[in-house]
C-alpha cells in the first residue's frame, strides 16, 4: 500500500479541503444562490489509485462533473424515476434534480416541524431509499422517525414505519436499506438532535443503534408503525452510519463515523438477524478530512463510501482499492442513470456524478 502521508494525490487532497473551505467562509449568501444554478462544471477526476484492481472500476480519463451547488450539507441521495432526490438537511428539504431543468424543491420542511426555530445545526429529513414498489422511504433525522411515501408526491400519504422502540423515541434516523424480504434495517445516530451527541437532554435511549422494521414493505399506508415489531440488531457501534447490503445480501455493511472511523460486516441469518460481526476497514489513522457515511455496493460487490478524503473504495474482502479524491467532504453516494454506472456524490455544499466502469447493484434486490 502507497505510504498516505506523502502520497502526491493525498497531498493535493488536504490542500484543495483548505481551499474550499476557505473559499466557503468568504463567500455571501447572495454568492451562495446563485452558484445553486451555475452550470455543470466539469474536470478531470481525481484518484488514489492503492490497488491495481482499481483500473476496472475507475476509467482512466474518468471526469468529475459538478450538477449542482449553493447548498449547505447535501445528503440521502436516491435515484428516483429519471431524477435525482436528495436531502439539504440545513435548510430542511428534500430536493429534485432533473437532467436539463436542474434543482427544484420537492418538499420542504421534510424533517422537523415545530412552530419556533430547531435550533439545532440539522433540522431536515436524512437518507432516502426505494421499496419494491418504488416508494421513497426517507430518514426522518430531525423528525425522529422513519416514513414512506405512497407516491412520489409531496402532498401524498406520508406513512410512519418506526418511531419508537420500547416506548422510547428513536434518536434520528440517519441512513437505511430494504431487505429483499421487505425489511427496512436503520441505522440511529443522534447527529440530528439539536446538540448531536449523547448528552442532548431529549435524547431518551442510551444505545446509538442498528434497527430492523421486520414488515415495514407489507405496513397498510397510513396505518401507524408496529413499535412492539422494531428489533434492535448492533448496539456497540457509538455512531452508526452508513449501512448496505452486499450482493445477494449474504452480509450487512455498516460503518461507524466515530471516533474510529471503521466499516463493519455482518453476516445475515435466514430470519433477517446478524452474526459475526468483523471489521472491514479501519480508516481512523487517515488523516485526510471526512468519516464513514453513506454507502453502495456495485454488482461486483464492491463499496462505494463517504470517508476520508472523499469516496473510499473497498473490495468485498475490505481492502482499500482506491480513493476518489473530492474538494468537499463526501456524506453520500447513490447510483444512477439506466445503466446504473453514474455514482451521484453528494458532498457539503455541491452534488456530483462520476461515469464508472462497474454497474451499481440495483437499490432494491429481489429474492
Amino acid at each position: 500500500m502507497k505510504n498516505k502521508s506523502t502520497n502526491p494525490m493525498r497531498l493535493f487532497a488536504a490542500a484543495t479541503f483548505a481551499f474550499f473551505s476557505l473559499f466557503l467562509a468568504a463567500a455571501s449568501p447572495a454568492q451562495s444562490a446563485a452558484a445553486a444554478s451555475s452550470a455543470p462544471l466539469k474536470t478531470p477526476l481525481k484518484v488514489d489509485r492503492i490497488d491495481p484492481a482499481s483500473a476496472r472500476i475507475i476509467p482512466a480519463n474518468a471526469k468529475l462533473e459538478r450538477i449542482a451547488t449553493g447548498f449547505t450539507w447535501v445528503e440521502g441521495p436516491v435515484w428516483v424515476n429519471g431524477s435525482l432526490f436528495f436531502a439539504d438537511i440545513p435548510s430542511n428539504s428534500i430536493r429534485r434534480w432533473t437532467p436539463g431543468k436542474g434543482v427544484s424543491i420537492f418538499l420542504q420542511p421534510s424533517g422537523y416541524k415545530g412552530s419556533v426555530p430547531y435550533g439545532g445545526r440539522e433540522p431536515g429529513s436524512n437518507g432516502m431509499t426505494l421499496d419494491a414498489l418504488g416508494r421513497l422511504t426517507v430518514a426522518g433525522h430531525a423528525q425522529r422517525d422513519v416514513f414512506r411515501f405512497e407516491s412520489l408526491n409531496p402532498e401524498a400519504v406520508q406513512t410512519v414505519l418506526a418511531d419508537r422502540y420500547q416506548s422510547l423515541r428513536l434518536n434520528s434516523p440517519n441512513d437505511l436499506v430494504y431487505r429483499s424480504d421487505g425489511s427496512l434495517y436503520v441505522t440511529d445516530p443522534p447527529y440530528g438532535l439539536r446538540k448531536q451527541n449523547d448528552s442532548d437532554p431529549e435524547k431518551e435511549l442510551q444505545v446509538n443503534g442498528v434497527y430492523r422494521i421486520p414488515h415495514a414493505f407489507d405496513q397498510k399506508p397510513g396505518a401507524p408503525p408496529a413499535r412492539q415489531d422494531l428489533q434492535l440488531l448492533i448496539s456497540d457501534l457509538p455512531r452508526p452510519n452508513g449501512i448496505v447490503f452486499s450482493p445477494g445480501e449474504k452480509f450487512l455493511y455498516v460503518d461507524n463515523s466515530e471516533p474510529k472511523k471503521i466499516w463493519m460486516r455482518y453476516r445475515v441469518l435466514p430470519d433477517g438477524t446478524l452474526a459475526d460481526p468483523t471489521l472491514l476497514y479501519d480508516g481512523t489513522a487517515d488523516p485526510l478530512p471526512g468519516a464513514p457515511d453513506g454507502m453502495k455496493v456495485d454488482v461486483a460487490g464492491n463499496i462505494y463510501s463517504a470517508g476520508p478524503g472523499g469516496v473510499v473504495i473497498l473490495s468485498p474482502e475490505g481492502r482499500h482499492l482506491a480513493t476518489i479524491i473530492m474538494p468537499e467532504r463526501v456524506a453520500n453516494v447513490a447510483w444512477g442513470g439506466a445503466d446504473r454506472k453514474t455514482l451521484y456524490i453528494c458532498a457539503s455544499t455541491s452534488v456530483y456524478r462520476v461515469r464508472l466502469s462497474i454497474a451499481g447493484e440495483p437499490i432494491v434486490q429481489t429474492k
